[in-house]
């Protein structure tokens, strides 16, 4: 295994972990937010752009729930 398929793995694990702990605390979606940060940095590395696409998309979307929550607590 070479270091970018590594990545990758560590990368999207990650994603897989936080996205099924987020009902558990606010701070996993901040984690999965920077987990598709990092699986889209794989995707374009590896050369696969759609993928390194929407996981961008998804960062978007998951800092924007992430940002609501805060906002929700803080009322």
């Amino acid at each position: 295994m070479d270091a970018l398929t590594a990545f990758g793995l560590v990368a999207v694990s990650a994603m897989m972990i936080c996205y099924a702990l987020e009902h558990k605390h606010r701070h996993y979606t901040l984690g999965f937010a920077a987990a598709c940060g990092l699986g889209s940095i794989y995707g374009f590395l590896q050369g696969a752009w759609p993928f390194g696409v929407v996981e961008v998309v998804w960062m978007g979307v998951a800092l924007r729930k992430w940002l609501q929550q805060d906002s929700e607590l803080v009322v």
